[in-house]
């Protein structure tokens, strides 16, 4: 699993996050999209990486701009996830 994390800019409110999160869904296939406006990101897990040109055309055509995108492994932390290993 992948953890993406987009630095985007011209969110203001919930609705902008909205659209955020229903333009990845909907173009996507994510496991998870979630956005703030206070923290100017969206947070995006995935089992497939999504190419960053990709991502910053969905968003564009969405009304905003991605500044920066970071890519890091993504391991589901949970009540079960302490007792491996």
């Amino acid at each position: 699993m992948l953890k993406i994390t987009a630095e985007v800019e011209g969110m203001a409110c919930g609705m902008c996050e909205a659209h955020i999160n229903d333009a990845v869904r909907n173009t996507f296939s994510v496991k998870k999209v979630t956005s703030s406006h206070t923290r100017k990101q969206t947070t995006i897990i995935t089992e497939q990486d999504i190419s960053e040109s990709e991502l910053k055309n969905v968003i564009a055509k969405a009304g905003y701009q991605i500044i920066s995108v970071r890519r890091e492994p993504y391991e589901k932390k949970g009540l079960f996830s302490m007792l491996k290993g």
